[in-house]
């Protein structure tokens, strides 16, 4: 025995090999195709790193109570890094301060937070989302003109930095009145009923600017039934919305698409790898909003996918259409 250890002792022992790492992921909302998407492109981004990580899965279904209990029981099991999108911007962050305590990693994924309780976010600037539509639009209106406005939820980061950002324009237009904002869920059945009620009321309505191309068809439906002529519209990255958008072309309709890309669910899980093997990591990762225009909607327009399909992606065709099918 003595001289088996001895032997050993002048061998190189080969090195452990390192666990992978256990991330926690709360899929905030599952009720509409964006947000499946952006789950759908953090679950293959996973499965390209399972050599690296265990993922366990949450879903919070746009509940801010549900999702911090979600996180609670992350903590509870240990996991090295949690990844959401904060429902709340301020109900997480007591249940974020117990996880960084422990040690936790915590990433906030397309939506911010009121406060630093965290490691990285991931995201695009929601406020130059809302200003490149709202400059669009001022520009098409020449600067006058009654308008009416379509956000998504209150409460949600995501949807009161795009309404601060527009706001900031159109306060720069005296001469364009907002005459009503509407808070439509991103979501076509409520902006359909509110746009039709809008127009119900005010025979004269010169431009329609939306924060999501759902509401934007929502919007040009209500038109049309009510048959009024189109007027211009922002809109979104939404297929359903470039075709659209694409078939009214002809008619003389005017749109255009800011972006935010739903492979920021991707990007998140590797922000949180990054973290976890002790990279360097820029704790507000914030890109640029990409836009889509008249010039370049040919580009991005697939008459092959489904309506549901969201063109800024990561996802390969193979797995859009096992996401949506048609």
């Amino acid at each position: 025995m003595l001289l088996v250890a001895s032997a050993l002792a002048g061998m190189a022992v080969p090195a452990v090999a390192q666990d992978k790492f256990d991330i926690g992921y709360d899929i905030y909302f599952s009720g509409n195709s964006w947000s499946v998407q952006l789950a759908k492109e953090f679950e293959a981004e996973a499965e390209k790193q399972k050599d690296k990580v265990d993922v366990a899965y949450t879903e919070s279904e746009l509940k801010a109570d549900k999702q911090v209990s979600n996180i609670e029981d992350m903590i509870t099991k240990g996991v090295d890094a949690i990844i959401l999108t904060p429902i709340s911007p301020t109900a997480v962050i007591p249940v974020l301060k117990k996880a960084e305590a422990k040690g936790i990693k915590i990433v906030l994924l397309a939506s911010s937070i009121k406060s630093d309780d965290y490691d990285a976010l991931v995201t695009v600037d929601d406020v130059d989302f809302g200003k490149a539509g709202a400059e669009w639009l001022a520009e098409k209106l020449d600067g006058k003109g009654k308008i009416i406005a379509l956000n998504g939820i209150s409460g949600i980061s995501a949807s009161d930095d795009r309404w601060t950002g527009a706001k900031e324009v159109f306060d720069a237009h005296p001469d364009i009145e907002v005459i009503s904002v509407v808070d439509a869920g991103w979501d076509y059945a409520k902006a359909k009923v509110a746009v039709s009620n809008l127009l119900a009321a005010n025979p004269d309505i010169d431009g329609v600017w939306s924060q999501g191309g759902s509401m934007t068809l929502g919007a040009i439906d209500a038109f049309e039934a009510a048959q009024r002529p189109l007027v211009p519209m922002t809109g979104e990255d939404n297929n359903g919305y470039l075709k659209r958008w694409a078939a009214l072309q002809a008619d003389g309709f005017e749109s255009v698409a800011p972006s935010k890309p739903t492979w920021l669910g991707s990007e998140a899980l590797l922000v949180a790898i990054d973290l976890l093997e002790g990279k360097t990591v820029e704790k507000n990762k914030i890109y640029d909003v990409p836009m889509i225009s008249a010039d370049n909607l040919g580009e991005f327009k697939r008459d092959d996918l489904s309506d549901s399909f969201w063109a800024n992606t990561r996802l390969s065709d193979e797995q859009v259409r096992a996401t949506f099918q048609d």
